[in-house]
């Protein structure tokens, strides 16, 4: 199967054997990396190029022989070929500057959300091919406080989650302005009070809905009770960094947790060119954490930002992919226990602007 490594689109999957494709979204287009032949040590290899000069944000699979893309100042595109051809469907769509995707299944029917900035949530019930803004994302008593540290100070719909037992229940991470719920397919949303307004993503234990984190630009929040109520795990002084983002549950080991972080909120990145980056484990339930090594670079060697993160799920064990934005991949074949780089020198994987921020220097 094809996977997909990118910042605010479908970043876990399922496998039976180790997956030979992957396509990362990166500042210039989608890289199509291939396994050089059927082992878990067999190297990797840049097979194809599409979309450059697209940033793209976003790589969604949510159904077989289809894959969409959202674009950074530039909308949704699909392909039906593996992601070796794309073309526009995003008709509908009057904010084109699409930030995330995210889908669901309701009554038998696909449906596709892409998020924006300004923060929109647009809903396709066609695959794709129309789309119709949701005036009520924009109806909750907090939107006159959403906002974005950096020009032109707008806020983005940043991480579209989907309950794993209840497809009529989805999220929205603003960043920054808070966390959205709908009961009803994404119609209309509330607000989620009791974590920090810089929401990054909300991520759901697959086997318990009831469980999740929200990763913010302060630290980790959990709810053990769908988000009725909030315990922040970590702050600005945890070996996770002032800045985590990318998050995952361990497949099969509820308390397992790994996150990816920067020392520094990106405010301090204009001066130090240096996002001093680190990967985290947590094995209880993030109460404690411990730096991941065994090949990946530590957090004082890093000055890339890791802003993509994608598992595949084998069973017996998992595979786990990054991207940087220096342009580079690292991989682990073993269940994030050893690390190699297995891509570099490709375009920046990046959120927004954060490689301009980084590589300035």
């Amino acid at each position: 199967m094809v996977l997909g490594l990118s910042h605010a689109g479908t970043s876990v999957f399922k496998a039976s054997s180790p997956s030979r494709r992957i396509l990362v979204a990166t500042l210039d287009g989608i890289v199509m990396l291939e396994r050089l032949g059927d082992g878990l040590n067999s190297g990797w290899r840049v097979a194809d190029r599409t979309l450059q000069g697209s940033h793209v944000s976003s790589i969604l699979m949510p159904t077989p022989g289809l894959i969409l893309a959202g674009i950074f100042q530039g909308g949704v595109v699909a392909s039906s070929d593996d992601g070796q051809t794309w073309t526009p469907r995003d008709n509908g769509i009057d904010v084109h500057d699409v930030y995330s995707l995210g889908s669901t299944t309701l009554s038998g029917r696909l449906r596709l959300f892409a998020g924006t900035e300004p923060a929109h949530i647009y809903i396709s019930d066609d695959l794709g091919q129309s789309w119709r803004d949701v005036p009520s994302l924009r109806e909750v008593p907090g939107v006159p406080r959403w906002t974005f540290p950096a020009p032109p100070h707008i806020g983005h719909l940043k991480q579209i989650a989907i309950a794993p037992d209840n497809p009529a229940v989805i999220y929205g991470a603003i960043e920054q302005g808070g966390l959205l719920k709908s009961i009803d397919g994404g119609e209309t949303w509330r607000e989620i009070p009791g974590v920090d307004d810089d929401v990054h993503r909300l991520v759901i234990d697959p086997h318990d809905s009831r469980r999740m984190f929200t990763v913010t630009g302060v630290g980790i929040y959990a709810s053990n009770d769908g988000g009725e109520n909030w315990e922040r795990r970590t702050d600005e002084g945890s070996i996770v960094g002032g800045y985590p983002d990318q998050f995952t549950f361990v497949p099969g080991k509820p308390n397992d947790l790994i996150v990816t972080g920067a020392r520094d909120n990106p405010d301090g990145w204009f001066t130090t060119h240096f996002a001093g980056s680190r990967m985290a484990r947590s094995r209880d339930g993030g109460r404690s954490w411990q730096i991941v090594g065994n090949g990946f670079p530590a957090p004082d060697q890093m000055q890339a930002s890791v802003e993509a993160m994608c598992l595949e799920d084998r069973g017996s064990s998992f595979s786990l992919f990054v991207g940087t934005t220096i342009g580079e991949v690292w991989a682990s074949d073993d269940g994030a226990e050893n690390w190699t780089a297995i891509a570099r020198g490709l375009a920046p994987v990046s959120k927004g602007a954060h490689a301009h921020i980084l590589n300035a220097a």
